[in-house]
């Protein structure tokens, strides 16, 4: 038993099955991407009791009684999350592959020791990878959130 989302969920999984695996193929929620597969490019990234992990070196076993919020449990209905928004209007994305881990790892970020300079927020993002490069874009929406909690 595990909270996904703020929903209990019981499943009977393979113990080797990956948390990814277990949100993608089991419960259907495809906004976390399976990216490398190898734990390099954050395109998985999800929290497990508020904090960043990367769901593709994580075994679903090992979350049992944990809280895991995905993509799908950021916004409030129709109302988005701050980030979420941000991204939107920053231009966070360009393919948005990466975008759910991205957003999600930014996030995280706000309640994590972070410097407040651009560089810092490079840093503190530096375990997910863009593609196409929208990394401006990017800081600038972790930016503007931060910029509204301060």
């Amino acid at each position: 038993m595990m909270a996904v989302n703020g929903r209990s969920v019981r499943m009977t999984l393979d113990p080797r099955v990956t948390l990814l695996d277990a949100l993608r193929e089991h419960l259907r929620l495809t906004g976390t991407k399976k990216g490398c597969d190898h734990g390099q490019c954050g395109a998985c990234t999800v929290h497990v009791d508020g904090r960043r992990v990367l769901s593709c070196l994580t075994l679903a076993a090992t979350v049992q009684g944990r809280s895991i919020t995905t993509i799908e449990g950021l916004a409030s209905g129709d109302r988005l999350h701050p980030m979420q928004q941000a991204f939107i209007e920053h231009d966070g994305f360009q393919c948005g592959y990466c975008t759910s881990g991205q957003i999600m790892s930014a996030v995280a970020l706000l309640r994590e020791p972070c410097g407040a300079e651009d560089e810092d927020v490079r840093e503190c993002m530096s375990g997910n990878i863009c593609r196409c490069g929208a990394y401006a874009g990017i800081v600038a929406a972790v930016q503007s959130v931060r910029g509204d909690r301060r």
